[in-house]
This record gives C-alpha cells, sequence and structure tokens, in this order.
C-alpha cells in the first residue's frame, strides 16, 4: 500500500530559500564612519573664518594654504574681508562655491616677475584684388626662402614662402612664418638675475598679396621674387619658369585644327 504524503508538507520543504548578497562588514564600517564624519564636518567644521583671518592676513597666504590642502586655485585679491574669507572656508571644508571665485595661475607665481611676451600681431588682410582661393591653378612652397629681417639672414635663418598662380594670370607669394621669440633689453630681478625686460614676436607673416597682376606686370615686390627665383636653377630653366609662373595646357586631336578652345 502506496503512503500519501503530505502536500503542503511537500511545497513547504521544496520552496528555494531567496538568494541574499553576502554583507561586507568592513565596507559598510567605512561607510558608516564616512557618514558619521560628514555629519560631524557639517556641525563642526575643521576650518572657520576666525582661523583662517589669524593664520592668513593677505589674500596671497590665503589662496597659497587653500592651494597647499585642495590643489585649487581660488581668485581672492580684493574681495571683500568677509567674502574671501567665507570661501576659502568653504573650499577647505568642501562646499561648493561659484566658479567666478575659482582662479586659473599658480597662486605661488609672482606674476610682478615674470618677463612680460608681447602680443602677436595680426596676420594683414588677403589682397581683395586676388581672385577667390577656388581659382588657384597651382601652389609652389619655398621652405628656405631667405629672410626679410637682417638680423635673422645674418644668422642664417630662412623663412617660409609660398607662391599661388591663378587661373586668371596672377601670382601671388605669402610668407607664413617661422614665429620666433626674440628677448629685449636687460634688467636685475629682485634675486640678483639678469633677465630680459620684455619678448617680442618676430612675426614675418605677411598674408597673401600681390606679385604679378593679372595683365602679367609685376609689383615692386613682386620684381625682387621674381629675381631671387630666377636665380635658382632646374636644369636649363629657372624655379620661376618652371614651378611659379606655370602654364597648363590641355592638348588634344582638335589642337590641330581649332588652338582657340586650349583650356
Amino acid at each position: 500500500m502506496n503512503r500519501k504524503t503530505n502536500s503542503a508538507e511537500e511545497s513547504t520543504w521544496d520552496i528555494a530559500p531567496t538568494p541574499q548578497e553576502p554583507i561586507d562588514l568592513v565596507e559598510q564600517v567605512k561607510q558608516d564612519k564616512k557618514k558619521i564624519k560628514k555629519e560631524e564636518t557639517l556641525t563642526h567644521p575643521e576650518f572657520d573664518i576666525d582661523g583662517l583671518m589669524t593664520d592668513f592676513p593677505t589674500a596671497t597666504e590665503l589662496e597659497r594654504f587653500v592651494y597647499d590642502q585642495t590643489g585649487i586655485v581660488l581668485n581672492l585679491k580684493g574681495r571683500a574681508n568677509k567674502l574671501k574669507y567665507q570661501v576659502a572656508m568653504d573650499v577647505l571644508n568642501n562646499v561648493e562655491v561659484d566658479s567666478k571665485f575659482i582662479g586659473n595661475d599658480n597662486p605661488y607665481i609672482d606674476r610682478t616677475e615674470l618677463v612680460p611676451i608681447d602680443a602677436l600681431k595680426t596676420v594683414p588682410e588677403r589682397d581683395k584684388t586676388l581672385p577667390p582661393s577656388t581659382e588657384i591653378q597651382n601652389t609652389f612652397y619655398v621652405p628656405t626662402f631667405p629672410h626679410p629681417d637682417p638680423e635673422a639672414r645674418a644668422k642664417d635663418m630662412k623663412c617660409h614662402m609660398v607662391f599661388r598662380k591663378y587661373k586668371n594670370g596672377m601670382i601671388s607669394y605669402e610668407i607664413l612664418g617661422p614665429l620666433q621669440e626674440r628677448p629685449v633689453g636687460e634688467k636685475i630681478d629682485k634675486f640678483g638675475r639678469t633677465r630680459p625686460e620684455v619678448i617680442k614676436w618676430f612675426d614675418p607673416r605677411t598674408g597673401e598679396q600681390v606679385v604679378q597682376r593679372e595683365d602679367g606686370t609685376l609689383t615692386p615686390t613682386g620684381k625682387k621674387l621674381r629675381g631671387t627665383m630666377q636665380t635658382y636653377r632646374v636644369n636649363k630653366s629657372n624655379q620661376w619658369e618652371v614651378w611659379v609662373d606655370r602654364e597648363f595646357i590641355s592638348l588634344n586631336d582638335a589642337v590641330k585644327n581649332n588652338p582657340w578652345d586650349l583650356s
């Protein structure tokens, strides 16, 4: 005789236990400590205004201290006393501050001791009589053209030149560089070191200018440049005729009958 079992008991024991993720007690303790520390900081901040005003009476000293502690650069000079100390205290206590109080320059750098650098000049505009750049026929780049500056030429320095010829016969030139920093004057800083008074940019860039007009005549600068390029020989010819003032003609069988439609 078969013995009947209790279906309720069978279903009770057959139910699989719900899986639970193991609790990492060490991580839980760490999280609890962080939470407690954060609550303590909010109620009893590590830094306060009285302490900062006592230890760091100037904005520079305050900025340097905040930078040492947090790596954040502040812009506090000229701010109201209460405001700058409040901003510094907030940063030190991990409170977010307005971005206008965040600076860029390392507070340990004394800007009065930096050598000033002149701004770059504006590159001259492209000659308005030139055709659009879509009409360029050929381009010739010269990386070792004689430098326009006498001092640079005395050091055998070269400039980077590019010639462009257009479909209407116009030719242009443009000096692309290079840009150079040049120290000018001398002065002795507070540490007794000799340094330049100022650093100026030497910028030979010209923008794109006309060398040869549409009627084939040359500008005064164009005559000088053509004469220079003609001294650079290419077999029995020269670079001006071979590479700069080139002529492109498409030849086909129709040329014998009609040369007027050459392109």
